[in-house]
């Protein structure tokens, strides 16, 4: 059972999201916060495995929140919400270590498949948002794993690249012709070895790396302060 605390200021949007979660058959609600110091707290408390986070919030806003939660507990879970689906606070909430990202105009259905996604350690980016983000974090890479991938064998290599291109355990077993167990075995030990927390993280690394290379015209696009399409 995946425990969720969730974590916005109006309680209407709250009740609703309350509503779809304990309906789902694998997941339940533990706990409710209006402020981000609740969240924090709540997410100690209740033993949260996701966070489900709104960023603006009163007291302390949802990046900081998020910021403090993963400082103090490195193996959370937090899905943070917001309004635009790529903006600068997208950014500063992955680079605090958040696992993803959904849209509030998102469908129940998503909202609950995002939770199971970032109890996975599964990525949540869209491609766009991933293109803008990895050119932002090559700019500006404090937060990001720094481990190298030189201890990574040729086989969790091939895997990392292609977790950089956005594919699934699932698409990956496919491509590869394992089973989605061992695929998920080799991104998990290609995350230990670089020290990346979830795939968020392993996809930066990937980069930084050199293995894979942002799309040609990302760095420049996002220092024009436009995202790729």
């Amino acid at each position: 059972m995946i425990r969720v605390v969730l974590a916005d200021d109006q309680p209407l949007v709250r009740s609703g999201f309350a509503l779809f979660v304990n309906a789902a058959a694998d997941m339940t609600v533990v706990g409710e916060a209006s402020t981000g110091h609740q969240a924090v707290e709540l997410a100690r408390t209740a033993r949260a495995d996701v966070v489900v986070m709104d960023i603006r919030m009163p007291s302390l806003d949802g990046i900081a929140a998020t910021r403090m939660l993963v400082a103090e507990s490195p193996s959370a879970r937090v899905l943070v919400l917001t309004t635009f689906e790529i903006d600068e606070y997208v950014f500063q909430a992955l680079r605090a270590g958040a696992s993803g990202f959904l849209g509030k105009s998102a469908e129940p259905g998503e909202l609950l498949d995002a939770i199971r996604l970032v109890h996975r350690g599964e990525q949540l980016l869209s491609p766009a948002a991933t293109r803008a983000l990895i050119a932002r974090f090559l700019r500006t890479p404090d937060g990001v794993p720094t481990g190298s991938l030189d201890a990574l064998t040729e086989r969790e290599r091939e895997v990392v690249a292609l977790v950089a291109a956005g594919l699934s355990n699932e698409d990956i077993a496919r491509q590869l012709v394992v089973s989605p167990h061992t695929a998920k075995t080799h991104v998990n030990r290609a995350m230990a070895k670089t020290g990346a927390r979830d795939r968020a993280q392993l996809v930066i690394a990937a980069y930084r790396a050199g293995l894979v290379h942002p799309h040609p015209g990302a760095i420049r696009e996002v220092d024009s302060g436009e995202y790729p399409p």
